[in-house]
């Protein structure tokens, strides 16, 4: 009987601030458990910044969100607590309180870029989302994003020697580009074996469907 794993490389374009990238991930991972280990994901993240002109010291949430999207107090309300109950359903703490505010995610990109050649940035992508939503944490501060690299065990001295030198912002605006001409204008996007999209945080079922249908293309 052949047991053999079948491999697929799974691209995700996603921002740290983004909820629903993080329902995203969560809903893949519980794919890739009903899949019984029957594939063996490869992930790499790939930055998209939602909010680029962002300045460093952020803007209150839901200012924000009126400005951008036109979202009133009460839908704001609204989305907090959908989503508060998507992530609870998902084992993931959204910790939304007043005042709350959105940052520049340029330094957290340029991290993640780093942990990848580190085999740590799944790990330090998810830690970032927790940083963000669950902790009530600034991931546009340098100090904060040198602390979450440390809480995945990378070194916190090196990681902020990667944010002060900006050996990696060229790169990140390389890859930044190169999404945006592919037609991603929005996230998440998962992009399996460079073949087949997914847009947006679909469900388990969606993703089930879409890695077996892949791994019996291959096959055939």
């Amino acid at each position: 009987m052949n047991t053999q794993r079948a491999k697929i490389r799974i691209d995700i374009v996603s921002d740290v601030v983004c909820p629903w990238c993080v329902i995203g991930y969560k809903q893949l991972q519980e794919a890739l458990l009903r899949l019984d280990g029957a594939v063996e994901a490869e992930i790499h993240w790939h930055p998209f910044e939602l909010n680029p002109m962002m300045p460093p010291e952020g803007q209150e949430l839901r200012e924000h969100m009126g400005q951008k999207y036109g979202t009133n107090r009460e839908q704001s309300d609204a989305a907090r607590g959908r989503l508060t109950a998507i992530g609870d359903s998902l084992g993931f703490s959204f910790n939304f309180y007043e005042g709350q505010r959105i940052y520049n995610t340029f330094l957290a990109h340029q991290l993640l870029k780093w942990a990848e050649q580190m085999g740590k940035q799944s790990e330090l992508e998810l830690a970032l989302f927790e940083s963000y939503f669950s902790k009530q944490e600034n991931v546009g501060d340098e100090q904060v994003l040198a602390e979450v690299a440390g809480r995945v065990g990378l070194d916190e001295a090196e990681a902020a020697a990667v944010l002060q030198d900006g050996r990696y912002a060229a790169d990140v605006r390389e890859h930044q580009r190169l999404w945006l001409s592919k037609g991603i204008q929005a996230v998440p996007a998962f992009i399996l074996d460079g073949r087949y999209l997914i847009p947006g945080a679909q469900n388990p079922d969606v993703f089930v469907s879409a890695i077996e249908k892949l791994t019996e293309d291959t096959a055939a």
